[in-house]
């Protein structure tokens, strides 16, 4: 939930400046999460190759396949944050937004840009961290990381009268100290499994040939998620603040209930390595009905939260009285959200990333056509944001839920990734 928090303090300190900037935020962290989300393979390629090996009893290995995967984030990342600072303008333009709401965008992503190799740093090194079946340790580093973001925020934003640019470099800061907690933890890891700590060509290489087709399975994701926030700065500047805290909640809970997938990831890569069918079979079972009860949970008090939710993020009342009824949709989808992302990732431990990449085209087929149909009736208001919500948080969530429940009900997964 690190990254997620981080996006929900900047929501609530920079919506406290003004629509217009918390309008230009939900453009900005559209096309960063967009650009970090693509990456997210480091994390999810890693998880399970590192489990498999760490389950057939092959620790030296483990570790050295996650190491290969944090040299592989930093030479993305860097790439990635110099094309970026120079791309940004082009990027926000793309949206038509209005000239201050660019403007805002353009100083948050610029300097959001620098924050890139560290925050694919920190997605390699969880996965590493997770497949040895450690989650305690990521745990501290990321509420260590949440504590300084707050804290460097709300001086820089507020204390220092740097308005959103505070937002964006208070965040940069805390990922790199993220990254100066991971390299000490993985250095003392790979000197007691005797582990290379340099980068291996080959392994260097299988890490990026491996993550193809979950990075084409999470190009599906962003072009949802970007059509939509464009579908929504169509609708104004209000509608986009509101879509901006509706997206903001949905994230947190999302990373919330994916709490589950991740520790599917990890526990059913580790029982494949051990050859264990029925362990994966158990774990499948307590993920999914956990995952539907924590989504009931969750849905329940973002429901029973939806009329003050949009003060805390804005302090008008005209926001918060436009967003409810989206949080009520999203309140409703919550429980199919959570065995989704339950499902997703115990595919992701089996390695089951080809089909990942399938399903994910598969599930735009019925979205798509939603997302125009609101683009061209153009409802306004709360109404607007409304159906848009039902486009995404229904439409997007129940073909997901079909294309994954499709695939675990069979046995073709246990299989798919033996040779992670």
């Amino acid at each position: 939930m690190a990254e997620p928090l981080f996006l929900i303090v900047d929501s609530a300190l920079v919506g406290h400046l003004g629509t217009v900037p918390l309008a230009a935020l939900g453009i900005a962290s559209a096309i960063l999460q967009t650009i970090v989300g693509l990456m997210v393979f480091l994390a999810y390629s890693t998880t399970p190759a590192v489990a498999r090996r760490f389950g057939a009893g092959d620790a030296r290995s483990a570790v050295s396949v996650g190491i290969d995967g944090l040299w592989l984030a930093l030479g993305i990342g860097a790439l990635l944050a110099l094309a970026g600072v120079l791309a940004t303008p082009w990027m926000v333009g793309v949206f038509g937004a209005s000239e201050q709401v660019a403007a805002d965008a353009i100083t948050y992503l610029q300097i959001s840009m620098w924050g890139l190799p560290a925050m694919l740093i920190v997605f390699a090194a969880t996965g590493l961290l997770r497949g040895m079946q450690d989650t305690v340790t990521p745990l501290w580093i990321a509420v260590a990381g949440f504590a300084a973001n707050a804290g460097l925020n709300g001086l820089l934003i507020y204390g220092l009268g740097w308005g959103i640019a505070g937002s964006a470099a208070g965040t940069v800061l805390a990922q790199w100290g993220m990254v100066i907690a991971y390299v000490l933890v993985i250095g003392r890891l790979a000197r007691r499994h005797a582990a290379p700590v340099g980068p291996s060509r080959d392994g260097v290489r299988s890490s990026a040939l491996t993550g193809g087709w979950m990075l084409l399975r999470t190009v599906s994701l962003r072009i949802a998620l970007l059509a939509t926030v464009a579908v929504a700065t169509g609708l104004g500047t209000e509608e986009l603040a509101g879509w901006q805290v509706a997206f903001t909640l949905f994230s947190t809970a999302a990373f919330a209930l994916d709490a589950l997938a991740i520790a599917a990831q990890a526990l059913i890569g580790k029982a494949l390595g051990e050859g264990d069918e029925h362990l994966v079979r158990r774990v499948l079972q307590r993920t999914t009905a956990w995952g539907l009860w924590f989504g009931i949970v969750v849905g329940m008090a973002i429901g029973a939260a939806s009329g003050v939710l949009g003060l805390l993020f804005t302090g008008e009342p005209e926001i918060a009285a436009l967003l409810q009824p989206a949080l009520i949709v999203l309140a409703i989808a919550q429980p199919v959200c959570g065995v989704v992302f339950v499902w997703d990732g115990v595919l992701i431990g089996a390695g089951d990333a080809r089909y990942l990449a399938i399903a994910g085209a598969l599930n735009l087929v019925p979205f798509v056509p939603a997302l125009i149909i609101v683009a061209i009736v153009h409802p306004a208001g709360a109404a607007g944001l409304a159906w848009l919500a039902v486009a995404f948080f229904g439409v997007y969530m129940l073909a997901r839920l079909g294309t994954l429940g499709w695939r675990v009900r069979g046995g073709a997964w246990l299989t798919a990734g033996a040779t992670a």
